[in-house]
């Protein structure tokens, strides 16, 4: 059976239109994109989706009660609720500076995001 995913892509302002058609996991056609990224970036969001993750984490003798984190690189979409579990059971010490790496999750880096 054929899928067809329909996009507006955010590689660039253009904002093109784009179809992927998946069969058996397989990549049948990329229509709509005006580029070589746009194309790449579809056949990944319709097969392999990914995110950058962003939350906070309370921090403990810090000027402010939390701080915050997200992951050095994307996550796939269906390790995104394990990953929230594993945040929302961090606490951090200050001080925390920006980029500091503050976990680790599964080989992700978890880095800080501001400083407290």
């Amino acid at each position: 059976m054929t899928k067809t995913y329909r996009f507006t892509c955010i590689v660039c302002p253009l904002g093109c239109s784009i179809e992927v058609r998946i069969e058996d996991g397989k990549v049948l056609g990329v229509t709509g994109h005006t580029c070589p990224r746009g194309q790449e970036w579809a056949v990944e969001e319709a097969t392999s989706p990914k995110r950058v993750v962003m939350s906070v984490v309370p921090v403990e003798g810090g000027a402010l009660p939390t701080v915050s984190v997200k992951t050095a690189e994307p996550v796939p979409k269906e390790l995104i609720p394990e990953l929230m579990k594993f945040l929302t059971e961090l606490k951090l010490e200050a001080p925390v500076e920006i980029e500091e790496v503050v976990a680790e999750w599964n080989g992700i880096k978890i880095v800080a995001t501001r400083g407290a």
